[in-house]
C-alpha cells in the first residue's frame, strides 16, 4: 500500500533524517540574535507575535515527536492550545532572551523518553496485534494515557515487522536493530549525554527550527551538518571518496561506488567491503551521518579507512583486514542533475532532457550541460523536437532557472521577483542565441516546483512550449535567500545557517504559481496525479498575488544611467508572445485522450492510483514510471506531424 509504505518511511527515516554529531554552538544571545535576522529579512512576519508563537509552540512539540510515539496528551495540551496569557509571556520572554517555556518541554521529552525505553522493554514481552493498520497512524492524535500509548508502539512494532518480512535484503533481526539503533541516536540528541548546556544547545536549535517554520514552509534554520547537506542538493556535488554506504551496525557496507569519484577510480575499494574505522576511529555504533562527516573533506587530503573483505565461499569463506588510503576529491552527482537520449522519429530524433534540478558550479551548471546535449545530438542526427522534462525537479537556483529558460527564447523578461516593500526586479535572459526554436513539449508532474514551475510557465507565456502532464504542478511561488555562500560552503557558521522567504516570484505574464501551480495545456496524469500534496496542502502558505504583465520590457526597474546603453544591447532580438501552438491544441488533446482511453495498460494503471491505498508495485507493474512519458513521445509526433503538413500550404499561400 503507497500510504503504509509512506507512513512507515517516516515512522522509520525521521530517526536519522536530523542526526547531528553536535549541537550547533548556540547561546540564549546568539539565538535571540539570529531569530531577529530571520524575522527581519522575512516578506511579511517582521516580529514574534502571539501567533507565531502560537504556532512555534506547535512546531516545537512535532519537532521533539513528530510520530506522537513519546508524549501523551495531558503533558503537552496546554503548549498545544495555549491561553493568550501564555503567549504573551512567551513573547515577553523572548524579548529578555528567555526560553524557560520551550526549556520546560524539553524536560517533559526527556522524561517521555525514560518511559518509551521502559515500554520498549515491556513490548519485547507482549504479543504483538494482528490487526494493526498503516492508516491507524495517519492524523494522529496525542495518546490519552500510558496504555493507549503502549497500545500504540505495539501496533507499530507488527507494522516493522510486516516490513521487514517484505524486504529480502536483510533478516527481520537486523532490520529491527537497525530501527532500535535510529531511535537511540535520535533520542541522544535530545539526551546529551545529560549534559545540560548541550542539551541547551540543542533546545536552541529546535526553538530556531519551530519558528521559521511558523512563519512559512520555505523559512528553514539549518544545523552546520544540515547547511552542508543541503548546499550537495543544489550544486548536486560534494567532496569525499565517492561511495554509497549502509549502516550494517558493526560498520558501514559500501553499497555503490559513484561513478567518477576517487574510490572507484582507484580500484582499491570495492562492493561490499565493510568500514570499520576512519583515520584508525571505530565506527561501529556511530550514526552514519557521523560516519559520512569523518569520510567526507576537502579535495586533494587522504583519508584512511579500514576495511573488512570476505572472500571464499562455504566453509573457505573468510574476513580479511585492510587499511587503505583514498585521495578526497570532488564527485559530481550526474544521475541527479541531467539525463539526454533520443526517440528515433522519421528520418530524425526527438531529444528528451531530464533535469532533476537547477543547479551550478565553478564548472558545470543545467543551462550548459542541456545546451551541450542538444548540441551533441544535433551533430550527429537531424533533431524534429525537445522534450524538456521536468517532472520531479524541485527547483533549486533561480539564476539557472533563467539560464535554462534562455535556451529555449530570445531576450526577454524571464522571471520578476517582489519583496516586502512592493519593489520588483526583473530578471532577464539576454543571450539571443537558442538551443533550440523547434518543437517543444515541457512534461511536467505535481512534484514540479519552485524554478521548474518558473521555466515551464514562462515557456508557455510566450508561447513556446506546450505543457503536459498532472493537471498542474506543485504551486511554490515564493523565493528564498540563503545565508550560506555557494561559492564558500566550506566556512558553514558554526551557530547554522537559514534561508527565509523574501517574496514572491511572477513569470512574465505576471502570473505567479503561488498555491495555484502552473496549469499544463494537455492533461497527461501520472503517478503523483491522486495525491494531496503541494503548496496548498503546506502549513502557513503565503498568499498568490499577481503584478502587469512584462512581454513589453522598457527596463524600468534598472537605474537611467545604466538604462540607455542597456537597451540598445537588449532590444534587438527580443522574444515576443506567439501562438505556435494553438491552433493544433484542440486536435493534440483529443488525439492524447482517445489513445489513453484505449490504452488497456494505462487505464489499470490509472484504477490503481485511484485507489485510496494504492500499492505502488501493482502500479509499476502498468508502467507508471513511462506511461506519462511515451504519452508525452506521442503527442510530439502528432505536433511535428501537424506543423510540417502546415508548412508547406503556408509557403504556398505566401507565393
Amino acid at each position: 500500500m503507497l500510504i503504509k509504505r509512506l507512513i512507515l518511511s517516516i515512522l522509520v527515516l525521521f530517526l536519522s533524517v536530523f542526526a547531528e554529531a553536535k549541537p550547533p554552538e548556540l547561546t540564549p544571545s546568539m539565538t535571540h540574535k539570529k531569530a531577529e535576522e530571520i524575522l527581519k529579512g522575512h516578506v511579511s512576519h517582521k516580529e514574534l507575535t502571539p501567533e507565531i508563537s502560537r504556532r512555534a509552540l506547535k512546531n516545537f512539540i512535532d519537532e521533539l515527536d513528530p510520530t506522537k510515539t513519546y508524549l501523551l496528551e495531558n503533558e503537552v495540551e496546554k503548549w498545544e492550545e495555549p491561553k493568550e496569557e501564555l503567549l504573551v509571556t512567551l513573547v515577553s520572554s523572548y524579548k529578555k532572551e528567555n526560553f524557560e517555556i520551550f526549556e520546560d518541554i524539553y524536560e517533559v521529552m526527556i522524561q517521555a523518553i525514560a518511559r518509551r525505553n521502559a515500554l520498549e522493554t515491556k513490548i519485547d514481552t507482549l504479543s504483538l496485534p494482528k490487526d494493526a493498520k498503516a492508516s491507524d497512524f495517519k492524523d494522529l492524535k496525542w495518546a490519552k494515557s500510558e496504555k493507549e500509548l503502549e497500545e500504540r508502539l505495539l501496533a507499530l512494532r507488527a507494522l516493522q515487522l510486516e516490513t521487514a518480512e517484505q524486504l529480502e535484503i536483510e533478516s527481520k533481526e537486523q532490520f529491527m536493530q537497525r530501527l532500535s539503533k535510529r531511535r537511540i541516536n535520535r533520542e541522544d540528541e535530545i539526551l546529551q549525554e545529560g549534559k545540560k548546556k548541550l542539551q541547551k544547545r540543542q533546545l536552541f536549535a529546535y526553538f530556531l527550527k519551530s519558528m521559521c517554520n511558523a512563519l512559512d514552509n520555505h523559512t528553514v534554520y539549518f544545523t552546520p551538518q544540515e547547511a552542508n547537506q543541503f548546499m550537495i542538493q543544489v550544486q548536486q556535488r560534494l567532496f569525499g571518496i565517492g561511495a554509497q554506504l549502509r549502516d550494517d551496525l558493526t560498520g558501514f557496507t559500501l553499497v555503490r561506488l559513484l561513478e567518477g569519484g576517487p574510490a572507484l577510480q582507484g580500484g582499491t575499494l570495492k562492493v561490499g567491503d565493510k568500514i570499520i574505522a576512519v583515520n584508525h576511529e571505530p565506527v561501529a555504533g556511530m550514526d552514519i551521518v557521523e560516519a559520512v562527516d569523518l569520510i567526507r573533506g576537502p579535495k586533494g587530503t587522504a583519508v584512511g579507512l579500514t576495511i573488512l573483505r570476505e572472500s571464499g565461499e562455504g566453509e573457505n569463506k573468510k574476513s580479511e583486514k585492510f587499511d587503505i588510503e583514498v585521495i578526497r576529491d570532488e564527485i559530481v552527482l550526474k544521475e541527479t542533475r541531467f539525463e539526454a537520449d533520443k526517440i528515433p522519429y522519421g528520418n530524425g530524433v526527438i531529444a528528451h532532457i531530464r533535469l532533476f534540478s537547477f543547479y551550478q558550479d565553478p564548472n558545470d551548471s543545467s543551462a550548459s550541460d542541456i545546451r551541450h546535449a542538444l548540441d551533441e545530438i544535433k551533430k550527429e542526427h537531424r533533431l524534429e523536437g525537445v522534450i524538456l522534462d521536468l517532472r520531479g525537479n524541485a527547483g533549486g537556483l533561480l539564476p539557472q532557472a533563467v539560464a535554462v529558460t534562455g535556451l529555449f527564447i530570445k531576450k526577454g523578461v524571464v522571471v520578476s521577483i517582489k519583496d516586502s516593500g512592493g519593489n520588483i526586479q526583473h530578471l532577464r535572459n539576454f543571450d539571443d542565441n537558442t538551443a533550440w526554436d523547434g518543437p517543444l513539449i515541457v512534461l511536467t508532474n505535481k512534484g514540479s516546483a519552485s524554478a521548474a514551475e518558473i521555466v515551464a510557465q514562462t515557456l508557455k507565456d510566450y508561447g513556446r512550449a506546450l505543457l503536459v502532464g498532472d493537471p498542474y504542478t506543485w504551486g511554490k511561488g515564493t523565493y528564498q535567500t540563503f545565508t550560506l555562500d555557494s561559492g564558500n560552503v566550506d566556512k558553514v557558521n558554526p551557530q547554522g545557517e537559514y534561508k527565509v522567504t523574501r517574496g514572491l516570484y511572477y513569470t512574465v505574464s505576471g502570473k505567479s504559481p503561488q498555491l495555484t501551480g502552473t496549469k499544463v495545456d494537455i492533461e497527461v496524469p501520472g503517478g503523483l496525479n491522486e495525491l494531496e500534496i503541494g503548496e496548498s496542502f503546506a502549513k502557513f502558505p503565503l498568499e498568490n498575488d499577481e503584478i502587469p504583465p512584462n512581454f513589453v520590457d522598457n527596463l524600468t526597474d534598472v537605474h537611467p544611467f545604466h538604462r540607455g546603453k542597456m537597451m540598445r544591447m537588449y532590444k534587438k532580438n527580443q522574444q515576443p508572445q506567439i501562438d505556435l501552438y494553438g491552433k493544433h491544441l484542440d486536435l493534440l488533446k483529443k488525439n492524447s485522450t482517445h489513445r489513453i482511453e484505449q490504452n488497456k495498460n494505462y487505464q489499470n494503471f490509472l484504477k490503481e492510483v485511484r485507489k485510496e491505498e494504492h500499492d505502488v508495485d501493482s502500479s509499476e507493474k502498468y508502467g507508471q514510471n513511462d506511461l506519462q512519458f511515451e504519452e508525452s513521445v506521442n503527442i510530439m509526433k502528432d505536433l511535428i506531424l501537424l506543423e510540417k503538413i502546415e508548412a508547406p500550404s503556408l509557403q504556398q499561400t505566401g507565393s
